[in-house]
């Protein structure tokens, strides 16, 4: 069954991929770029055409969203698998994005939105200004794949505003499917945090598996930003964007040291605090 990963786009998600590949898809917890093929994108042009579904028309493949689902479901049969999400859990075009046949749990990673623009401003080339404003409205994301055809497969992924897609996923709290961890604690208390995270998900298997503390704690040493930060120096990383001059985006650039409220011009944080007054304040 599915376990999502889900997020507004740089938020963590991919600080939480590892820890979990690293955990799940190791003997000992040495985490490798390849371990987070893993957990797949979802919605994908990998995912959909594994399955023989076009995502040419932006408004006819949610309708296989659920589809896609059971398939995958249907070949990991009592197994769980992650899948990782930056779409709102919404209706689209009058389709689910998914439903509790398909759902084990979710685990939704929240950033605070006033350091996030950073991060966001970076990974897509946005200035500050253009990135609060981008992260206050509905957000579509598009991946395309570049062919020799005319035609160029790509999917669109309907993320909404950061409250929005927040706010969304908190439905499944109605069926205690639902597991909300923050950035901050993940970086400031990343084994505590982490654990957190392991109980969840042995709770969602009705499992009393207990936690390797050696594979633990090997995990959090090989996914540490300055070890994911070098990794990407040596080897890339395959997540990372290409600019206009088809040159790769860093995608591990500033870290919690570089990246703070200090480090946020006052005129835009105070912008943001006016927009997600509620949010900010319901967490804390």
């Amino acid at each position: 069954m599915i376990i999502w990963l889900s997020s507004f786009p740089k938020s963590g998600n991919t600080f939480l991929r590892t820890l979990l590949a690293a955990y799940f898809y190791t003997k000992k917890g040495d985490f490798q770029q390849t371990l987070l093929e893993n957990i797949e994108n979802f919605p994908s042009i990998e995912l959909f055409s594994k399955f023989g579904i076009s995502t040419l028309n932006d408004n006819e493949f949610p309708k296989y969203y659920i589809e896609v689902q059971k398939k995958l479901n249907s070949l990991n049969k009592n197994k769980i698998f992650f899948l990782k999400t930056h779409s709102s859990l919404m209706d689209i075009n009058g389709c689910q994005f998914t439903d509790l046949e398909n759902t084990l749990g979710a685990i939704y990673i929240v950033r605070d939105p006033r350091t996030l623009i950073k991060s966001y401003a970076n990974h897509y080339e946005f200035n500050l200004e253009e990135a609060t404003d981008r992260i206050s409205q509905f957000v579509t994301l598009s991946n395309q794949v570049s062919t020799k055809k005319i035609e160029k497969p790509k999917i669109v992924t309907h993320v909404g505003s950061w409250a929005q897609n927040y706010h969304s996923w908190k439905v499944l709290k109605n069926f205690n499917k639902y597991l909300l961890i923050k950035y901050e604690d993940l970086v400031n208390n990343t084994e505590e945090t982490f654990i957190k995270v392991l109980e969840f998900i042995n709770n969602l298997q009705r499992s009393n598996l207990s936690i390797d503390t050696k594979k633990l704690n090997n995990t959090i040493k090989t996914t540490s930003f300055d070890k994911l930060k070098k990794m990407e120096a040596k080897e890339g990383f395959k997540e990372a964007l290409t600019n206009t001059d088809g040159k790769k985006i860093t995608f591990f650039k500033y870290g919690p040291k570089n990246n703070n409220l200090n480090t946020i011009p006052l005129n835009l944080k105070k912008k943001i605090e006016s927009i997600f007054k509620n949010e900010l304040e319901e967490l804390d």
